[in-house]
């Protein structure tokens, strides 16, 4: 019973089933949004209006299609298909492997007769035959009047490196969707922050207790005045508060600390800091009225406790000013940091007090992964070796000799041409 189950597992069909089976659940993870709000579901995948008539975001929940890389289901998939690479890996591509590793030769002419390539030689030197193939760099075997040949045995070991790494990629992500995390973090620069907004999370996953300080942040332009690139300067505090690393991070080049990647994400703006004539400065909040595509950010400058006369400030970027209008709407100009606005009354642009966003992942499988795939691209260089073998018989007066490739078929058959032309 052991023994069948072992093959059943083993078996190319079985294991093709299964690959399928992860590949179709990983288009529909790919499709339907990951680790969203419970809302999110509800607005996009509504119960009046089911896609293909049976998803909805109650069917989403129910199935765990939300998080699918972390279900118990898909994981078990992950190791049944492991398990299946590593049944086939011992009972078939190492046995395969010995099975090359010997001398295989030919006691009679007729089983030449099932080689894709055979030929027979009536007047031929039977050494000098040897030392062609030898020059064709071909390990030599002999026995009296019989000889066997091969080369490229390294090829034969293409499909166990393949079995290994697909094995290190399906564990690095099995670890990963335990033991990794996602989180998101808004902090306004100069301010402290800990890692507390979790959007997602494995059962075994650990948050680090970090403490980190965004020391600044800016945009830099280009000359049609687009945004060329974000950046924030991080400092990682130890528990006495005091810096112990310090690190510059924009959008492609995280910072990694502890085994934590913080990315850069986003960026908003929050306030104004503005000081009026004779008096001490006063913070003004800044309201989001754009898109992420077109942001655009206002505020109230009152001249006085009644509110009602003032100014409007608009900024739609971070290139260190912002406008003013009055209450009907003109335009009054635009006043940089540092500079003083007088109309009426003076004040000075002391600061604008913005945001960064940052992303912080965890994901202990990574290294597992890469290297996998580090495995499976050595794989493919080492399957162009081919593997070719050539037997020869040599019976009254008469030499036989045929071979045999994996691939390659059109080169090999060049290369038996010229070791068997007179």
């Amino acid at each position: 019973m052991k023994t069948s189950l072992f093959k059943v597992f083993a078996d190319l069909r079985f294991t093709i089933s299964i690959l399928l089976i992860i590949a179709c659940s990983s288009i529909i993870g790919t499709i339907i949004e990951q680790d969203q709000s419970i809302e999110t579901y509800k607005l996009n995948y509504p119960l009046t209006n089911k896609i293909l008539g049976f998803i909805s975001w109650d069917t989403i929940l129910k199935f765990g299609l939300d998080h699918i890389y972390k279900t118990w289901w898909f994981l078990t998939l992950i190791l049944i298909f492991g398990t299946s690479l590593l049944t086939c890996t011992f009972l078939q591509q190492l046995p395969a492997l010995k099975i090359a590793r010997r001398c295989q030769f030919f006691r009679t002419t007729d089983q030449f007769g099932r080689l894709k390539m055979c030929k027979q030689l009536k007047t031929i030197n039977l050494n000098q035959l040897l030392f062609k193939i030898k020059e064709n760099q071909y390990s030599i075997y002999q026995q009296k009047h019989i000889v066997y040949c091969y080369k490229g045995l390294i090829g034969r070991i293409a499909p166990l490196i393949v079995h290994f790494s697909m094995i290190l990629v399906l564990f690095g992500s099995i670890i990963g969707a335990l033991g990794g995390f996602k989180a998101q973090e808004i902090v306004p620069k100069t301010e402290l922050f800990h890692i507390q907004n979790i959007l997602s999370n494995g059962q075994l996953s650990i948050i680090p207790k970090t403490s980190a300080r965004v020391n600044d942040f800016w945009i830099t332009y280009n000359k049609q005045t687009m945004v060329n690139q974000f950046y924030s300067d991080i400092s990682f505090l130890n528990n006495h508060g005091m810096e112990i690393n310090r690190q510059t991070i924009f959008v492609n080049s995280p910072a990694s600390y502890h085994g934590s990647n913080y990315y850069q994400t986003d960026w908003n703006l929050i306030g104004l800091r503005i000081k009026p004539q004779y008096l001490p400065v006063s913070q003004y909040q800044l309201i989001n009225i754009g898109t992420d595509a077109d942001k655009m950010w206002l505020s109230w400058i009152a001249k006085d406790n009644n509110l009602k006369t003032g100014f409007t400030v608009l900024i739609n970027n971070l290139q260190g000013y912002c406008s003013f209008y009055n209450k009907s709407g003109l335009f009054l100009g635009n006043l940089e940091l540092n500079e003083t606005f007088k109309l009426n009354s003076s004040f000075t642009l002391i600061d604008i007090i913005s945001s960064t966003g940052l992303q912080i992942k965890t994901d202990p499988g990574i290294p597992l992964i890469y290297t996998g795939f580090g495995f499976l691209m050595l794989s493919s260089l080492i399957s162009y070796r081919t593997y070719s073998q050539i037997w020869i018989v040599q019976k009254r007066g008469k030499v036989f000799i045929g071979g045999n490739t994996t691939r390659a078929t059109f080169d090999f058959e060049l290369e038996f041409f010229r070791l068997t032309k007179k």
